[in-house]
């Protein structure tokens, strides 16, 4: 599975909220799917989203790119650190739970 083809797809046809502030306030609202985390991010944000994504039972994806790399997947000029998919719109984002890349 191309994750990143998957991301971009999601961005395109669903509803993907972009940014830590966002994200985070979306899933202490109990909104999303899936939360996917950028690598090497600072550590209070991973634990903060990590920590508010478990009370919402909401999975949470670290993926092996950076926050601008993310950005780009998503194709934004700007760094993304975290989002989160309300709606996956016509992309397999979700097959990311049923197992590894």
């Amino acid at each position: 599975m191309d994750i990143n083809k998957a991301i971009r797809t999601a961005v395109d046809t669903g509803k993907v909220i972009l940014g830590t502030k966002n994200t985070i306030k979306h899933i202490k609202l109990g909104e999303g799917k899936l939360v996917i985390l950028a690598d090497k991010i600072p550590k209070e944000i991973e634990e903060d989203v990590t920590y508010y994504a478990k009370l919402s039972n909401i999975p949470v994806y670290k993926h092996k790119i950076t926050s601008l790399e993310l950005g780009a997947v998503c194709g934004k000029p700007f760094p993304v650190a975290a989002l989160v998919v309300i709606d996956e719109g016509l992309s397999n984002i979700m097959d990311i739970l049923k197992g590894d890349e």
